[in-house]
C-alpha cells in the first residue's frame, strides 16, 4: 500500500470521526431543547396537581412545588358536593360534540369547495372569509346580535356563533391543495364520479390526520371557553357550562374566604380550590388525547398514487 494511499485512509477517519463528534454535539443540543420545552408544559402541570391535593397551610406559605404536602382531596370534595356540577359537565359535553361536529361539516364542505378550480369566485369567497379572521366587530356587537335573534339564554348562543374558525378553514384548505394530488380528482371525474363522492370516498380517508388535528382544536377551544356564556347566560343558570359554572364557584369561594367565617362554616382555600378546577376540567381533554394522537403522524398519502 503507498503511503498517499495510507494517509488518504487516515484522512478520511479523522474526517469521520469528527463528523461524528459534530453530530453527537447537534443531538445532545436539540436533545437539550426538547426536554427543557417539554418540562415547561409539563411542570406547570404537575406544580397544579400537587396544590390541588395539598393542605392549604403549605399552600398559602408558598412550599409546595412539584410534590404534595400533606395530603387531601377537601378542595375536590367541595366539587364533587356540588349539585350543579354534574348539570354543567353535561351542558359542556353536550355544547363541545355538537360545536365540533357543526364546525368540521361547515369547514370541510368549505374547504373542499374552494379548492375546486371549477368554482368562480373563489378567491374572492376564500378572501371574504379571511378578513372576518383579522376584523372582528367586538363585544358588543356580537351580544346586540345574539340578542336581536332570540338566542340569549339558549343552547344555541354556545354553538352557533364560533362553529366555523377561517383560521381552522384556512389549515384545511391549504391540506387539500397540497396533500392530495390532483391527478385522484381527474381519475374519480372521469370515472364519473360526483363531487360528494369524490369528497367522501377519496379526501376524506386521506384526511384523517387533518381532521383529528382540526377536531381537536375545535373541541379544546370549545371545551376551555366561558366567556361567551358568561355574556350570553344570565337567566337560565341550567346552561351555565362547566368552566364558567368553576369560575363562579372560585369567586364565591373567593369571597367567602375573605369574609366572615362562622364557627360551624368550613371554607377550602381559594387558590388550592382552582387547583383543584383546574385538573377536574383538563383531565377530560387529556383523557381524549391519546386517542386522536395517532393519527397526527399517520402518513395516508403513502401509496395513494400508483404508476
Amino acid at each position: 500500500m503507498s503511503n498517499q494511499r495510507v494517509e488518504r485512509i487516515e484522512f478520511n477517519k479523522k474526517g469521520w470521526n469528527k463528523s461524528r463528534v459534530v453530530n453527537l454535539i447537534v443531538d445532545i443540543f436539540c436533545g437539550l431543547i426538547v426536554a427543557i420545552a417539554s418540562l415547561s408544559c409539563v411542570l406547570p402541570f404537575v406544580h397544579i396537581a400537587a396544590k390541588s391535593v395539598s393542605e392549604e397551610a403549605f399552600v398559602v406559605a408558598n412550599k409546595v412545588f412539584l410534590l404534595p404536602k400533606g395530603f387531601q382531596l377537601d378542595a375536590y370534595n367541595k366539587i364533587f358536593h356540588d349539585a350543579s356540577i354534574l348539570r354543567s359537565m353535561y351542558v359542556t359535553v353536550v355544547v363541545t360534540v355538537t360545536f365540533t361536529l357543526i364546525g368540521m361539516i361547515l369547514t370541510v364542505f368549505a374547504s373542499y369547495a374552494l379548492t375546486r378550480k371549477e368554482l368562480k369566485g373563489r378567491k374572492v369567497m376564500t378572501t371574504m372569509i379571511m378578513v372576518t379572521y383579522y376584523f372582528v366587530a367586538g363585544a358588543i356587537p356580537d351580544y346586540l346580535l345574539i340578542n336581536n335573534l332570540g338566542m340569549l339564554d339558549t343552547w344555541w348562543c354556545l354553538i352557533l356563533p364560533l362553529c366555523f374558525a377561517p383560521y381552522n378553514f384556512l389549515i384545511m384548505k391549504n391540506n387539500f391543495q397540497s396533500a392530495i394530488p390532483e391527478s385522484l380528482f381527474e381519475s374519480a371525474r372521469l370515472d364519473g364520479a360526483t363531487h360528494f363522492t369524490i369528497l367522501t370516498k377519496i379526501v376524506l380517508p386521506l384526511s384523517k390526520p387533518i381532521l383529528a388535528t382540526i377536531a381537536l382544536f375545535y373541541a379544546v377551544g370549545r371545551w376551555n371557553a366561558y366567556s361567551d356564556a358568561l355574556y350570553y347566560i344570565k337567566q337560565n343558570t341550567d346552561l351555565r357550562p362547566l368552566q364558567l359554572k368553576l369560575y363562579y364557584l372560585i369567586v364565591a369561594a373567593t369571597e367567602s374566604f375573605q369574609g366572615e367565617v362562622t364557627a360551624t362554616q368550613v371554607l377550602t382555600n381559594p387558590e388550592v380550590l382552582q387547583a383543584a378546577c383546574i385538573m377536574f376540567a383538563a383531565i377530560p381533554i387529556i383523557c381524549v388525547y391519546p386517542f386522536i394522537q395517532k393519527y397526527f403522524v399517520q402518513g395516508t398519502m403513502v401509496g395513494a398514487v400508483k404508476g
